[in-house]
């Protein structure tokens, strides 16, 4: 089992595993530059296509339901070809060099509007967002992967994906503040050509920051094939076979970005109707986002003493204040509210470590089954997670529609009462599932440098 694949490390890392600030800045940069152009399509392309490109809501609504099952094929296929990539550049590197071009111009088209028949916009819709999709996967994939290859100390990887999505969270800020005004200014009344000047801006600073995560990374740790095995799809039946860890974390995925992407959506139902404070909303999410990053700042300093299970664990339990809260307060404890938006941001900056646990799972997975598949395992990973975000989009309707909520009016005793499970009840059953799964997941750190130097043995 062993002999089918040899780790070939270069000989300063048999020594020294941790990564220069460069390289970790360099490296987060590749999140900000897919959150640049990602974050502002999640945001703001449903309100682009029904109010500046005049699509249906319903023909929407197909766009994106037709995407994320082309979605379930296209990203196992792309870890497939990861792991069969060998190029001077490395094996995950070159996407991020030769990705960066077509991921600029896409975003740029995906928010231009063609002057072309009812028909026509349709299909360019359609081409032009799933053409996206597939280059967002085809850069993102090699770049979650290639942490597996920068180190193989737990901790440091803990602290490159802290790092990293602290720049991924600024991206976010970046596009939830800029796009609404820069759609303005740049428009000039004219909000096609708004949009269309604003993702210019941001599509071209993607691709420039991901050519720096290019040129600022290296590779350390590559794998030679000695007997010629490709990749394949069978290898996704054999991981999830033999590797529990990755089972366990793909589900976590599943809840974590599930819970993020209903809570993300519905605050602004409860502030409109149960607390009555619509003007409120901006303070929450810029409370939220910049708590996260306080978060971001102060995980490093815990991750020097404590094992970066424990910390998710414990961060996990208290991401719970925040919908508890939801599930009884009201208008009269709105000061309470907020300082527990802030308590959650913190908590919630837990999902960093997470990521590291992904590049674990992929050693994990090569000493059970003697094969190394980093694109693989994180095209799995990616489909979890998308599903969590497509279950995250697909709740918070059944309830409200459920409940009887109807826009822009007063609601119902019943409605107001689904805004508060969709905000409290929903999500808290969501935590302790997750909590869970969180405690049944096996590889410690001291168990990672077990596996790593059983790996190295080898």
């Amino acid at each position: 089992m062993g002999n089918t694949m040899n780790q070939t490390i270069d000989s300063d890392t048999q020594v020294n595993d941790k990564l220069s600030g460069l390289e970790k800045v360099g490296y987060a940069t590749g999140d900000l530059a897919c959150n640049l152009i990602f974050s502002t399509v999640g945001a703001f392309l449903m309100y682009f296509y029904t109010d500046v490109y005049g699509l249906a809501p319903m023909a929407v609504s197909m766009i994106f339901l037709v995407a994320r099952i082309w979605d379930g094929i296209n990203d196992p296929i792309m870890g497939v070809i990861v792991d069969r990539t060998k190029s001077k550049h490395g094996k995950f590197r070159p996407y991020l060099l030769y990705g960066a071009l077509p991921f600029t111009l896409l975003a740029i088209l995906c928010f231009t509007v063609p002057d072309f028949s009812p028909t026509g916009k349709l299909v360019y819709a359609y081409v032009t967002y799933i053409g996206l999709g597939m280059v967002y996967t085809l850069v993102n994939v090699p770049y979650g992967a290639l942490t597996s290859a920068m180190t193989q100390d737990s901790t440091e990887r803990a602290n490159l994906s802290v790092v990293r999505m602290f720049f991924a969270s600024v991206g976010t800020l970046i596009v939830t503040y800029g796009v609404p005004k820069l759609s303005i200014m740049l428009g000039g009344g004219n909000l096609a050509k708004g949009y269309q000047q604003t993702m210019t801006i941001y599509g071209i600073a993607g691709g420039l920051l991901l050519l720096f995560c290019f040129f600022t990374t290296k590779e350390r740790y590559s794998v030679v094939n000695e007997k010629g095995e490709k990749a394949g799809f069978k290898d996704i039946i054999v991981l999830l076979k033999n590797n529990k860890p990755l089972v366990i974390l793909s589900l976590i995925f599943i809840l974590m970005f599930g819970i993020m992407s209903i809570m993300d959506a519905v605050g602004i139902y409860f502030f409109q109707y149960v607390l009555g404070r619509e003007d409120l909303i901006p303070t929450y999410m810029v409370l939220g986002k910049g708590a996260v990053l306080v978060g971001y700042a102060v995980t490093p300093l815990l991750l020097k003493k404590f094992d970066k299970r424990e910390i998710i664990f414990w961060f996990t339990v208290v991401t719970l204040s925040l919908p508890v809260g939801m599930m009884f307060l009201g208008k009269e404890h709105i000061t309470l509210l907020m300082i527990l938006r802030v308590i959650h941001g913190i908590a919630y900056s837990s999902t960093g470590i997470m990521w590291s646990l992904v590049p674990d799972t992929i050693e994990y997975g090569e000493l059970k089954t003697g094969k190394r598949r980093e694109g693989i395992t994180y095209s799995i990973i990616g489909f979890f997670f998308k599903f969590g975000m497509a279950l995250g989009g697909l709740v918070p309707g059944v309830v409200l529609s459920m409940t009887g909520y109807v826009a822009n009016v007063a609601q119902t005793p019943q409605a107001l009462a689904g805004i508060r499970a969709v905000n409290g009840i929903i999500p808290v059953v969501l935590t302790v599932g997750m909590l869970v799964l969180i405690k049944m997941y096996p590889l410690t750190e001291a168990k990672c440098r077990e596996i790593v130097s059983e790996l190295r043995s080898r």
